[in-house]
């Protein structure tokens, strides 16, 4: 899937969130305020590798020990502000040992070094001051990650991009994948109509829209336009 997702030219969280709505898929989305670390590393993908932040660097150590290559490390420091937790050593450990990128939530520091090496690391904002605690470890501390208003597992895939972060259950993700590459088409066609002249408007048949809501007032304009077959999704 994360192969699916680096091939498919043009394919955004944007359009897999859509193709959640489309698959009946709960729609699970990182922070707003989450952002890639580095201008040349936006896109990333692959099977959430979770880890619970406690204080000490050692659950980083040690999850990258059950790692698979092309994981993404899951970060969940509670959304502290407060302290940074993942720095440049980590994220070298993270791409020594084949991972595709490390989502944070919560703060990263050495900012420039981890923009050098140009991998994919997302997280709420950089602070200098790393951890000054240690706290006592969970059962959970591998198992699952708290990551804003969701729980993610390893079950899950993580796709992220210049739009932020989206989690889809590892089992639904290509199923969700091949609607948003039908949504991306359709949309594209509909880009380049625009620029030839033939407004959205007309595209998607909106003032027969507005006429049939008049006897269908319960009328969407998201069911007008599976019957037109649009892609606006929004």
């Amino acid at each position: 899937m994360a192969q699916l997702w680096t091939d498919a030219t043009g394919l955004s969280t944007a359009h897999i969130a859509d193709g959640c709505v489309r698959a009946g898929v709960e729609v699970r989305c990182g922070p707003a305020a989450m952002t890639a670390v580095s201008p040349r590393a936006t896109r990333v993908a692959g099977r959430c590798l979770p880890v619970r932040h406690f204080g000490s660097v050692d659950v980083f150590l040690e999850v990258v020990e059950r790692a698979h290559p092309g994981d993404v490390l899951v970060v969940d420091n509670q959304g502290r502000t407060d302290e940074s937790c993942v720095g440049d050593l980590v994220v070298l450990e993270a791409m020594a040992a084949g991972l595709s990128g490390i989502a944070i939530w919560g703060l990263h520091r050495d900012t420039r070094d981890i923009r050098e090496l140009g991998f994919p690391v997302f997280s709420l904002g950089a602070l200098p001051a790393g951890p000054r605690r240690l706290d006592e470890r969970r059962r959970n501390t591998f198992a699952s990650a708290e990551f804003g208003e969701h729980t993610i597992r390893t079950r899950d895939t993580v796709f992220g991009d210049e739009d932020g972060l989206l989690f889809v259950p590892e089992d639904r993700a290509n199923e969700v994948l091949m609607h948003a590459l039908q949504i991306r088409d359709v949309e594209r066609a509909q880009a380049s109509r625009i620029r030839l002249g033939t407004s959205l408007r007309d595209q998607v048949h909106f003032s027969a829209y507005v006429q049939a809501r008049r006897a269908e007032p319960a009328l969407t304009l998201r069911e007008h336009l599976r019957r037109v077959g649009g892609a606006l999704e929004v």
